[in-house]
């Protein structure tokens, strides 16, 4: 006979749960989606932006499962999100960094409407917890913008592109990360 694992008690509604799981597909949406972004960089020749999107896929994989480890210890149960339909062809490196800029706007729409659900129904743990993703959100927006500006500031012109590519990689010593 099988031993039953009684579920403790827990003060993780339901619908938090839901929307933290809605959090950590976006999260895995944006590690796939860069992942996707770094390879195209890698075999259109934009090593440096390639080897900056490879780690940006890394570390929002890290904030989904910064979000799992939540979930599951509060009581809940975090679900890997189907993740098809990734983009993965691009028109130009800059497409590329307006795709970002998009993308991480929608994130931070996402994150906010999650702190105000956890305000509104005062659950002040989680909505402590997700202030960490409040400050990642506006850095991960400063960086995207950053990056979009370099088109304007440099121009893609004779060596535009092979300077904004290298420019790329310098943009993470722009803004200091949140503190763990």
């Amino acid at each position: 006979m099988e031993k039953q694992i009684i579920t403790p008690k827990r003060s993780l509604t339901e619908e938090t749960e839901q929307l933290l799981n809605k959090q950590i597909g976006m999260e895995g949406l944006s590690s796939a989606y860069y992942l996707a972004m770094a390879s195209w960089c890698e075999k259109s020749g934009y090593a440096t932006s390639a080897d900056f999107l490879y780690r940006h896929s890394d570390e929002e994989r890290q904030h989904m499962l910064k979000l799992f480890h939540y979930v599951n210890d509060a009581g809940g149960h975090a679900r890997h999100p189907d993740i098809t339909g990734i983009q993965d062809d691009f028109k130009s490196l800059r497409e590329v960094f307006e795709l970002i800029l998009e993308h991480e706007i929608e994130v931070t729409k996402s994150i906010n409407d999650l702190v105000d659900h956890c305000f509104k129904i005062k659950d002040f743990t989680t909505f402590q917890f997700l202030q960490w993703f409040v400050i990642e959100q506006r850095e991960e927006e400063t960086l995207a913008r950053r990056a979009v500006e370099l088109f304007d500031l440099i121009g893609e012109d004779g060596v535009g592109l092979w300077t904004i590519d290298n420019e790329i990689g310098k943009l993470e010593n722009f803004v200091t990360p949140p503190q763990e």
